[in-house]
């Protein structure tokens, strides 16, 4: 009888540590998915807008969760979007901004829902018109290559970058490199082209800008880029 009641004690500890399973186990958190990234519509890159009241476009983005999605959009005088001069937040697609005349800008929007948001857009650049302007200076240079910031594990390398100019007059490039921050010496002036190779030495920091020239005597001189070797 005691064997047969010891038995039957040690069941129910048993069952109640873990044997009997009526648990359900804990419903996982529901993971969200960020908006797809839009794409800009208008104005077109390199767009030169004769009125100052510019209404940005861009297509729609989707959300695979259903949330509500809206829009940041930017516009910066600066291609690096260091110096904003606009920005909104709103669920439609297009915006109406009112810009100075006579100056540069780069817009770009990402889309937002309640937890998250997706990359940015491509940057678009425009120009607006100035009062008796005949002849707008060339956009800032973009980067290419080297990142920022990046490391370079090489002891050359080839500097890179992209501009254009909104009346589409010939181009020639002035690239300052070397280890200031503001680089003052000029490694190549007066050059047609968008590239230059550079030899380097290890454990350096190096700093270089573009200055950008067209054939009307206007000039944009870029940021100043950086990266270092191992």
């Amino acid at each position: 009888m005691k064997k047969f009641l010891f038995i039957t004690i040690l069941s129910s500890v048993l069952w109640s540590c873990g044997g009997g399973g009526g648990d359900n186990p804990p419903t996982p958190t529901p993971v969200n998915h960020a908006p797809t990234k839009p794409t800009l519509v208008d104005p077109i890159n390199n767009s030169l807008c004769i009125d100052n009241v510019v209404n940005f476009q861009w297509n729609a983005s989707t959300d695979s969760d259903g949330d509500a999605i809206t829009y940041e959009i930017q516009v910066a005088t600066d291609n690096q979007f260091s110096n904003i001069a606009h920005t909104f937040t709103q669920s439609a697609t297009s915006k109406n901004i009112t810009l100075e005349k006579g100056v540069a800008y780069y817009w770009r929007v990402k889309a937002k829902d309640s937890k998250d948001s997706s990359d940015y857009s491509s940057t678009f650049q425009l120009y607006t018109e100035g009062e008796g302007e005949i002849n707008h200076l060339p956009f800032s240079p973009a980067l290419v290559s080297p990142d920022l910031n990046s490391v370079v594990q090489e002891t050359s390398t080839t500097l890179e970058w992209t501009a254009s100019d909104v009346d589409n007059d010939t181009l020639t490039f002035d690239v300052y490199f070397g280890t200031d921050e503001d680089p003052v010496t000029i490694a190549s002036e007066n050059q047609t082209a968008t590239t230059l190779d550079v030899n380097l030495e290890a454990s350096t920091n190096y700093y270089w800008k573009v200055v950008v020239k067209d054939t009307n005597g206007g000039q944009t001189i870029g940021q100043v880029w950086n990266f270092k070797t191992d």
